[in-house]
């Protein structure tokens, strides 16, 4: 099963994803930390953007096709990297879960006005981005990530994801 884990800068989505990910002892990539990884750091030009998600599309490739869950977590905010994702987990026949992670503007400045291990976005970031961002997939799960506890956001994502999981659904646009 592919989940994706999508959201604008600060919404907590790395948080939300790594729990769930230690809790269903599953694969997390996330863009942010293979950005570092591949020392791309403070680079956003559109070819080392691609370069990254290219970078996880191959690793969610390799564990997907052999057999393991993987959560994935970046903005996903533009229509060309869902879709490839999407065509990724059409490939590979595998379910695929979208879930969208919010919060309100007062919280995502604050948590974007303090640094970040992994990120660089601050709120100015967070405004390019939202201003920019093509919707994410129906069907989705979203979930505010500043109304409810890490572990209720947890149970709500594995709830959602055994539903979809059962029926074996693959979301395209």
């Amino acid at each position: 099963m592919l989940i994706l884990i999508a959201g604008l800068p600060g919404t907590g989505k790395t948080t939300l994803a790594s729990a769930y990910a230690i809790s269903e002892k599953v694969l997390h990539l996330n863009s942010d930390s293979l950005r570092n990884e591949l020392q791309l750091r403070g680079k956003y030009s559109l070819e080392t953007k691609q370069k990254v998600y290219d970078e996880l599309l191959l690793r969610a490739r390799k564990a997907l096709s052999h057999g393991e869950t993987v959560v994935v977590d970046s903005t996903f905010h533009q229509a060309s990297v869902q879709r490839a994702f999407i065509q990724l987990a059409e490939e590979l026949r595998v379910p695929l879960c979208w879930i969208e992670a919010t919060a309100s503007e007062s919280i995502l400045r604050e948590r974007l006005g303090h640094p970040r291990p992994d990120s660089e976005a601050d709120y100015r970031v967070y405004e390019q981005i939202r201003d920019a961002a093509d919707p994410l997939p129906l069907p989705r799960l979203s979930l505010r990530t500043d109304e409810d506890s890490l572990s209720i956001l947890v149970s709500k994502i594995r709830e959602y994801v055994l539903e979809n999981g059962e029926r074996g659904s693959i979301t395209t646009p």
